[in-house]
């Protein structure tokens, strides 16, 4: 890039910044929803919610499905 240039693109450098922390956000967040090790953690926090019975059946057999399903995809994920 030429000292020209620069000078033109230079207003545009924090929007630069801004969507790069904004795409390193998004890849985290996309890590962290199917990995499975914290798909794992979280059915194991609604286990033991319904063991001391801070959530009901209903609330965690969908939690719990929707978790399972996550890890299903995770794991197919995993081996393409």
């Amino acid at each position: 890039m030429g000292i020209f240039s620069g000078l033109i693109t230079l207003p545009l450098a924090p929007l630069r910044g801004t969507v790069w922390v904004a795409e390193q956000v998004r890849d985290e967040a996309d890590k962290e929803l199917h990995d499975p090790a914290v798909i794992r953690r979280q059915l194991e926090q609604i286990a033991e919610a319904r063991r001391e019975g801070t959530i009901d059946e209903a609330e965690a057999d969908t939690a719990e499905r929707e978790l399972v399903a996550r890890l299903i995809r995770a794991d197919r994920n995993e081996g393409t």
